[in-house]
């Protein structure tokens, strides 16, 4: 933590990172490059690498596999009743794994996507991330750090779709008959003010991560954690808090790097 400011307040996160978004100060971090499972934190990045990829009027049918993804879903159906921006949108306001793999599949499988998604973290400079699942589901040798989800979230946020997934408190899905309307499980979405994404994440083996953003008078904090063992959404806004009274003050401890120019 910067010298001179009053201390970050305390979280039972394993590691985290308070940053500006705009200027990309890092003003305080714990274990900032701790490898870490990320759980469904990932998802930001499958999104980040997707949507500049695909249509997002594309039509979908999803395969049998991606409709029983284990895990978080938002019940997808084998029939063409969703369009890539509906897919999106569940990906990231309810954490289906089911459309994490369509959208997968979509870009022309699972292995393309991947390759794609890690070749996005080496361009971000997220060293410390290794995808090996679309959706975060726990896989041996994935990984990233709550630095590299801030290097996300940061990149994320400039693009206007993510944006706009992210910031979405509640939407309407498809249904075989109709549709059904869906929730964002970003509960600080509803109780702080400015709040703007991005995502969350749980597993048994990963607990509780979180990468969230919030944006008052003109100037966007953003917090990630990883490695959380109980409910952290008190502590996210305790270092939203402190991250805007303390932007501007002080020496930052670090910096968020800018990505690599494109090829």
């Amino acid at each position: 933590a910067p010298a001179g400011a009053k201390a970050p307040p305390k979280t039972a996160a394993k590691s985290y990172v308070v940053a500006d978004a705009e200027t990309g100060e890092v003003l305080a971090a714990k274990d900032p490059h701790g490898r870490y499972l990320p759980a469904s934190t990932l998802k930001a990045l499958t999104a980040l690498t997707l949507i500049p990829r695909l249509d997002k009027k594309t039509k979908v049918k999803p395969s049998s596999r991606a409709v029983n993804e284990e895990g978080s879903a938002v019940g997808l159906v084998s029939k063409p009743l969703y369009t890539v921006d509906d897919l999106f949108r569940a990906l990231l306001l309810v954490s289906g794994n089911d459309c994490a793999m369509a959208l997968a599949e979509t870009n022309g499988g699972l292995a393309k996507t991947l390759r794609e998604m890690n070749a996005e973290a080496k361009r971000l400079q997220a060293f410390d991330t290794v995808a090996k699942t679309p959706s975060g589901l726990d896989k041996p040798g994935q990984s990233s750090s709550a630095y590299d989800l801030a290097l996300i979230a940061r990149a994320g946020l400039a693009n206007r779709d993510f944006l706009r997934y992210t910031s979405t408190k509640t939407g309407k899905f498809p249904a075989p008959k109709g549709y059904y309307e869906i929730g964002n499980h970003n509960k600080l979405l509803w109780r702080y003010k400015g709040m703007i994404g991005v995502k969350n994440g749980w597993t048994s083996k990963a607990l509780g991560s979180f990468v969230g953003a919030a944006r008052r008078d003109g100037h966007t904090i953003i917090v990630t954690i990883m490695r959380h063992d109980g409910y952290f959404w008190d502590e996210v806004a305790g270092l939203l808090d402190w991250g805007f009274a303390t932007r501007g003050k002080v020496t930052p401890v670090g910096t968020l790097v800018d990505p690599l120019p494109e090829a």
